[in-house]
């Protein structure tokens, strides 16, 4: 099981920015070395729900807990880019759920 703290300090940074959106996405995360970049700063989109309550996501507040497996992939993925752009990450309920890169067509796989 992988934690929190096992996250280098800018991947805990970007799955911070996530628990605080809940409901949104983030775009042009430029990635080096596998690692997000924040300089640039991506772009932020938050949904506000108008029929309930909005705000940040419960484990923001705590310093240490187990990763979900959605978010173990996305960092799977971003390792696996090594160097580029996420054009656009969707996050739900405060989690990785979709992620658009730019690829090659010989670069996709099934």
């Amino acid at each position: 099981m992988i934690y929190m703290k096992d996250l280098s300090a800018p991947k805990q940074r970007l799955l911070r920015l996530f628990q605080a959106v809940n409901f949104g996405r983030v775009e042009e995360l430029e990635v080096r070395d596998g690692e997000p970049q924040f300089s640039p700063p991506p772009r932020v989109f938050v949904e506000l729900k108008l029929d309930v309550e909005n705000g940040a996501r419960q484990e923001s507040g705590l310093e240490q807990f187990p990763l979900r497996s959605q978010v173990v992939r996305f960092f799977t993925q971003l390792s696996r880019l090594e160097d580029g752009t996420v054009e656009c990450i969707d996050i739900r309920h405060g989690l990785p759920f979709r992620i658009v890169v730019e690829a090659m067509p010989a670069e996709v796989e099934p």
